[in-house]
């Protein structure tokens, strides 16, 4: 029997591999997007800046415990005025750039924390009454 053109292999191109393929993925990239991205930080924003340094103005100020030990950090009114002077620096390099929200989030962050000082190193006996605060 000799074999004809039409009984010979034939290539059979099965696409139901990539249509199915491509439903896998956009079904992910679906998914993907409605569940929450715990990995992912938030964008950057000047207030988180400010927290930042009010952050590390507090610790300076005493106000926060040692999470191994459980006890109260003590005052450095060095650190504090330094991260306080930092903040006020910042307000002045930023000044006319800034939307309300942040102009106010930064002067009541800068006037909380100078009233702090104050009232720790009173506390602590540092400074006098009447004493400056940090960088004005």
């Amino acid at each position: 029997m000799s074999q004809t053109n039409d009984e010979s292999p034939k290539i059979i191109v099965d696409s139901d591999w990539k249509e199915q393929a491509q439903r896998e993925k956009e079904q992910a990239d679906q998914a993907a997007q409605e569940t929450p991205d715990q990995d992912r930080l938030a964008e950057p924003s000047f207030v988180e800046i400010i927290q930042m340094i009010l952050l590390q103005a507090s610790i300076g100020l005493g106000g926060y415990q040692d999470p191994q030990t459980g006890h109260q950090l003590p005052p450095n009114m060095m650190v504090a005025k330094h991260y306080i002077d930092l903040l006020a620096l910042l307000g002045e390099k930023t000044a006319g750039n800034l939307d309300e929200t942040e102009k106010r989030i930064l002067e009541g962050a800068l006037h909380e924390l100078r009233m702090a000082f104050v009232q720790v190193s009173q506390l602590e006996g540092q400074i006098p009454p009447s004493a400056s605060m940090p960088h004005a």
